[in-house]
């Protein structure tokens, strides 16, 4: 008996950020796999080994849970897209290294790419809200980006440039679900032919 309660002893006394991290690893594939209405408390606290009323403490509820893996999914987004940046030496390398961070990031996180895609249709303010934060965020990084790399462009035509890079972005990683022949590499090279000259000043 005493060797069967040794590794739930060891669950209870997991350090509170980590027992999150495990959480919201399970419930960001459950989520992905089952959808938000499809999902049960009651799987995901079974799966991680622990009560629901203590899934609950953590999180307060499914929705609270939910926007906690959409915040770690924006949390990871801007931190692939900053490192991709720093390595850029020209703004087409700075382009074409945010671009690929962005392809791979939705390849090697598909749980967490399938909540950014799928929960629109959740009906809940707050995922509305925590979902275009997150767009806000992509857009206010590559509009920073940009800038930077085409000082000469006026407000507005700055704003639509970003806008048209974050909506083809968008518009691109969900084509590839579809064609998942598609490399990351692929699709960089399809908007870096399209984008690229956005990044020469007006003469």
């Amino acid at each position: 008996m005493e060797t069967q309660q040794a590794p739930i002893t060891g669950r209870k006394r997991m350090p509170r950020a980590e027992r999150e991290r495990q959480i919201l690893a399970v419930a960001e594939q459950v989520f992905a796999t089952d959808g938000y209405q499809g999902t049960s408390m009651d799987d995901i606290a079974a799966r991680v080994g622990l009560s629901k009323p203590m899934l609950y403490e953590y999180f307060g509820s499914k929705e609270g849970l939910l926007l906690a893996c959409l915040q770690r999914s924006k949390r990871e987004l801007l931190e692939a897209t900053t490192v991709a940046a720093a390595g850029a030496d020209t703004p087409e390398q700075l382009l074409h290294d945010c671009l690929l961070a962005f392809f791979k990031f939705s390849d090697e996180h598909t749980q967490a790419w399938a909540l950014l895609r799928n929960e629109s249709a959740v009906p809940s303010a707050s995922v509305s809200t925590e979902l275009e934060a997150i767009r806000t965020q992509q857009v206010e990084f590559t509009s920073g980006l940009l800038g930077a790399a085409r000082p000469d462009l006026d407000p507005v035509r700055l704003e639509a440039f970003t806008e048209a890079i974050i909506g083809a972005c968008e518009r691109l990683a969900l084509w590839r679900d579809r064609r998942p022949d598609i490399t990351a590499e692929q699709a960089t090279s399809h908007l870096m032919e399209l984008f690229a000259p956005s990044l020469t000043p007006d003469l």
